[in-house]
């Protein structure tokens, strides 16, 4: 059976209750299928391709992964770039325990000229659950002891690259992770870059379930229709099960709500499966720790609530997509109007959702070096620039 894993990758992980519609096919039988051609590339040998395209050979360059042993776990991450001397920038994934290292490929390389990039697999998330058992890891699964593992995190990178701040990227469920750190440590920042931001989760349903409906109702789609309306009124003030926030997240993706322009999240899934950061055990435990992360964090992401949390002691970034659904941008903008810090700017990408920075990769990088990056060089936190006449 093919991989499944996009589907977490959704704001609102339980898509992967009934979103299975998506997924590829099944492969055929053994027996019944076609002879193989053999011109065609095995992924190694793609992985490897790509790998060999990327590399970075400057002499204060670096490329590891290394594993950090950080409150009672084993928690992995990968830290690239093509100048020690230029500032840290911590990208913290979405999902929850959807790792953004498998498809950082895709984006991330030219912001290495600019940035030493961190990815980290959470407790619970690709690398980190696949190193350890459910046991280990059940214990710190919620915001406050996810939070800790990041304060450690950050608190290995500023350690060992002798850096007073860096900055602190937060992405979906990772900007729940991100407001909480940048509340608790804003000296230890820059900036906190917002994308995608959680602002208040019972409001992000009730607004991408109104969008979803209503596009179904444009467009007269009487599938969407009978499905969304059998839940209304939604959220409602009950609880909230994997099955209703299936049921929205399918409709929310088809409509664009996740992607721009897109029905289903294919184009990451198969960015995902040639990733030449992650094996095929590693991808492997995406899914599985999807399913265990949601058992512990799904209440703290429909609960999450940061409508009074606007004072910062840090700037903030806060980066939207003028289509975004899954965390709706009208929410986000609302609170971005009440955030009191020592600078903010807020950016809507017109041809965006929720994936900016893959869905508009130029554009995404254009505004980090315009944005954040002037924040760092002006305590000479970079390495030298071109030499120009």
């Amino acid at each position: 059976m093919s991989r499944k894993s996009y589907l977490i990758s959704l704001l609102f992980a339980a898509v992967v209750v009934l979103g299975h519609a998506f997924a590829p096919a099944a492969m055929a039988d053994e027996a019944g299928a076609p002879a193989k051609d053999k011109s065609m590339m095995s992924r190694d040998q793609v992985t490897r391709i790509l790998d060999s395209n990327r590399m970075i050979i400057t002499p204060q360059g670096v490329d590891e992964k290394v594993k950090l042993h950080i409150n009672g776990i084993d928690q992995w991450v990968s830290i690239r770039g093509k100048d020690r001397r230029n500032p840290i920038l911590l990208f913290l994934h979405g999902g929850p325990a959807a790792p953004a290292m498998p498809e950082g490929y895709t984006f991330q390389t030219p912001w290495e000229d600019y940035f030493t990039v961190v990815q980290w697999d959470q407790r619970g998330a690709g690398k980190t659950y696949r190193a350890n058992t459910e046991e280990a890891m059940a214990p710190g699964m919620s915001v406050k002891g996810m939070t800790d593992d990041a304060e450690q995190v950050v608190t290995y990178l500023r350690e060992r690259f002798g850096k007073q701040k860096i900055f602190l990227l937060g992405h979906s469920w990772g900007s729940i992770l991100g407001v909480t750190l940048a509340q608790r440590h804003p000296e230890w920042f820059y900036a906190y870059i917002s994308t995608g931001q959680v602002v208040n989760g019972r409001r992000n349903e009730e607004v991408g379930f109104n969008y979803a409906l209503r596009k179904a109702k444009e467009e007269g789609n009487q599938t969407a229709i009978r499905e969304l309306e059998a839940m209304a009124p939604y959220p409602g003030k009950g609880p909230l099960t994997l099955d209703r926030i299936g049921m929205r997240s399918k409709w929310e993706m088809y409509y664009g709500g996740l992607a721009w322009g897109r029905k289903d999240y294919q184009f990451d899934v198969d960015a995902e499966e040639l990733s030449p950061d992650y094996s095929r055990e590693d991808l492997d435990a995406i899914d599985k720790g999807s399913l265990f992360s949601l058992n512990h964090l799904l209440p703290a992401l429909l609960s999450a609530d940061f409508d009074h949390v606007t004072t910062f002691g840090c700037p903030v970034i806060v980066y939207v997509g003028a289509h975004d659904y899954t965390t709706p941008h009208e929410v986000t903008e609302a609170w971005y109007a009440n955030i009191h810090a020592p600078s903010k700017k807020l950016v809507s990408f017109a041809d965006s959702a929720h994936m900016m920075m893959q869905e508009q990769p130029g554009r995404f990088l254009m505004h980090l070096v315009t944005d954040a990056l002037p924040l760092a060089q002006a305590v000479g936190d970079v390495a030298p620039a071109e030499a120009t006449k």
